[in-house]
């Protein structure tokens, strides 16, 4: 794969000199699986492959020892709303299960870097601005929004509350708020290796594009786990940036 990532780059020097049929055409040749480097700025592969089908990878984002800070604030966190016994946060509920020995376990934690410097600084990183400018120029990093920035795990062992979550498409709060919806970027950042066997992030290509109405009745929300033809598995390791349009 890194040959693909090596041929890109050379593509992208020349982009300036190239017509949009071009870039279709390159786009056209690569794998849904590409594991793109982020760099000082989105180049222009970068940017026509995300626009074609909603999402792209950026592979070796983050470093094992950022991981672990973050980690270890998370669990910080934990303790600190346990002792609290809090059930909801800035009014999102919390996903409390057990862990595989039967300890409490938050699963879903919401607004996380209002709790963490670690974590607020982290997503604040300058690395980060390419992918922000993906929005637009004014676009900003909204973790006191919504439900600000959410940490999951995932765990699939008896008396967890949170093993999978179906298909859904997250720009459609925004139509239960009854206003269109907006441009939204959901970044994630992945701490374990996920393949397609042991499950992780799951897209259906172009969606982004879809009408109001695909939107509202393609599937059942949050329930329905089948299998789609369409779908792709996004095989991540740690530390790996995915990057998916909030319509999609």
């Amino acid at each position: 794969m890194q040959a693909v990532i090596d041929r890109l780059s050379a593509f992208d020097r020349q982009a300036k000199h190239v017509s949009n049929t071009d870039l279709d055409a390159e786009v056209d040749r690569l794998p849904l699986s590409t594991r793109f480097t982020l760099g000082a700025e989105i180049t222009p592969i970068q940017k026509a492959f995300f626009d074609r089908h909603g999402f792209i990878l950026f592979a070796n984002v983050a470093t094992q020892k950022e991981l672990d800070a973050i980690y270890a604030a998370i669990c910080g966190i934990q303790d600190q709303w346990l002792a609290e016994k809090r059930t909801k946060v800035f009014g999102i509920p919390l996903f409390v299960g057990k862990d595989h020995l039967g300890n409490p376990f938050i699963q879903r934690f919401a607004f996380t870097s209002m709790f963490s410097d670690v974590i607020r600084n982290f997503v604040r990183d300058s690395r980060f601005e390419p992918v922000r400018r993906l929005v637009g120029e004014n676009a900003r990093v909204g973790d006191n929004e919504k439900d600000g920035v959410v940490f999951n795990r995932n765990l699939n062992v008896p008396g967890t509350s949170y093993k999978s979550l179906g298909w859904h498409t997250d720009g459609l709060r925004d139509i239960f708020y009854l206003r269109g919806v907006k441009p939204q970027l959901n970044v994630g950042l992945h701490f374990d290796r996920c393949t397609k066997e042991t499950g992780g992030l799951r897209l259906l290509p172009g969606t982004h594009k879809q009408g109001i109405i695909s939107t509202l009745i393609r599937k059942p929300y949050f329930v329905d786990n089948t299998p789609d033809p369409k779908e792709i598995a996004v095989e991540t390791e740690p530390g790996d940036l995915t990057v998916h349009d909030g319509q999609a």
